[in-house]
């Protein structure tokens, strides 16, 4: 029996042998239910939680996620063989409603825009496990009932969509947005009103209590354990659904005042047809947030614009006749910053190392960013990212007599050689000359595996 085969037999009815025989004698959890957590005949979440496919798809996609370990070190490509060993434990404490999560592994990463960090929890492997299943089972319910202007992590729904919604209410005539932005979101939500969110729609106790116990699991920050009060953790795989969940109450008040908006997440931007009416929208949004879901708008970050004065997950939009999508500037900026710090740390790395990184970063970024409609936006992007790798090329030639040499082999006369060679230009100007131009031509480059952003 293959590996994949004995994991799938275990997340069915245990682990085979004596685990089999352990589970029959008392571990079975149906046997140690207290009475108050007993499933009633229309509420057994948990059993669908635990059923074999549900765990198997879990199993799946968590290992394709890959992941860093959490606090206890375990990596996803280890969990297979611990639920082997220790499945039947595991699930008879998910049954019986006395599964106690790790805490979450803190790790900062800086944020896109430059401005600090955002603070990830990372949960261990088997949480991380756990947490799939249970999403799986209550998004299947939930995420029907959802708003049809909320587009961040949901089935069948991407950015893309969303900005294309903007896109739509702009061209509509809504020509001032309402931008809002949550202060520190994920790290501000109440557990009670979470949780009181969570009841309505679940009442299986043992869900309610494995959810608020993901919820108040702590942190290992600085070699020290923290109680968290507040928060739902980025980087478990139930921290999206929640979130989905809570603001939902945002998208119904949208929804009840008839407002035209397009969210993502904690990403959230109302069009309007005047700055008045964006202002007393605005107004309206911050005491409903405060007083309903104890949620602060950042003030700093928040306004009522012109949309092409604004960002919405990384577009803006041209104020014209005809709207169109364009890359925000910051967005622009951050992907010259990658490219910049990609082809700087080229010393002791080869030209194919290198070429490998970045196609990795482009092939990513244009599958995004494609989706803009200025295609001399990407034309301009390909044009200077090709000049930075031909300037990494005449930095690794190093000295005079290679360089000549480097030249004149890939086709370049000697004349133009020789002058390029002993221009006093430093190594960005010459990148962009006829010389490097006709030695290291696009299509050569993209022989080497360079991608190109063109549409």
């Amino acid at each position: 029996m293959g590996e994949q085969q004995k994991t799938q037999r275990v997340l069915d009815d245990g682990h085979p042998g004596e685990a089999r025989g352990t589970v029959a004698r008392g571990a079975e959890p149906m046997a140690a239910y207290s009475e108050s957590e007993s499933p009633s005949a229309d509420d057994r979440l948990m059993e669908e939680v635990c059923e074999r496919g549900n765990l198997q798809q879990a199993l799946k996609r968590v290992k394709a996620n890959k992941g860093a370990p959490g606090v206890d070190g375990m990596t996803v490509q280890a969990l297979p063989a611990y639920l082997r060993e220790h499945w039947p434990t595991i699930r008879a404490s998910l049954l019986n409603g006395t599964y106690k999560p790790q805490p979450v592994r803190r790790v900062e990463i800086p944020k896109p825009d430059g401005g600090g960090v955002r603070k990830l929890g990372i949960p261990s492997a088997l949480d991380r496990f756990i947490q799939q299943a249970v999403l799986q089972v209550l998004q299947r319910q939930w995420d029907p009932t959802f708003s049809e202007s909320s587009y961040g992590f949901r089935p069948g729904r991407s950015a893309h969509q969303a900005v294309a919604k903007a896109q739509s209410y702009i061209q509509a005539g809504h020509c001032w947005v309402v931008d809002l932005d949550l202060e520190k979101f994920f790290d501000r939500v109440s557990h009670d009103i979470l949780m009181s969110r969570v009841a309505k729609r679940a009442s299986d106790r043992r869900v309610l209590k494995l959810i608020r116990s993901f919820l108040t699991a702590g942190v290992l920050e600085n070699g020290l354990v923290g109680a968290t009060d507040e928060g739902t953790p980025q980087g478990g795989p139930l921290s999206p659904l929640l979130s989905n969940l809570l603001l939902d109450d945002l998208d119904r008040e949208l929804e009840r005042r008839g407002l035209r908006f397009a969210r993502y997440a904690d990403d959230c931007n109302v069009y309007v047809r005047s700055e008045r009416a964006g202002q007393r929208v605005m107004a309206g949004l911050k005491a409903f947030l405060t007083s309903r879901l104890k949620l602060k708008v950042n003030d700093a970050k928040s306004a009522v614009a012109r949309p092409h004065t604004r960002k919405f997950l990384g577009f803006t939009f041209l104020n014209r006749a005809q709207t169109k999508r364009r890359i925000a500037p910051k967005a622009l900026d951050r992907f010259k910053d990658r490219v910049r710090e990609l082809t700087q740390r080229t010393r002791g790395i080869s030209i194919e190392q290198l070429m490998g990184r970045l196609k990795r970063y482009l092939t990513g970024w244009r599958g995004y960013f494609g989706f803009c409609e200025t295609p001399s936006a990407l034309q301009r992007l390909d044009e200077w990212v090709r000049r930075r790798v031909r300037c990494v090329f005449w930095k690794q030639w190093g000295n005079s007599p290679n360089r000549f040499r480097e030249l004149t082999v890939r086709g370049v006369a000697r004349d133009l050689a020789a002058q390029t060679v002993g221009s006093p230009h430093a190594a960005w100007r010459l990148s962009n000359s006829p010389a490097l131009k006709l030695a290291l031509t696009n299509r050569y480059l993209g022989s080497l595996g360079l991608p190109s952003l063109r549409p």
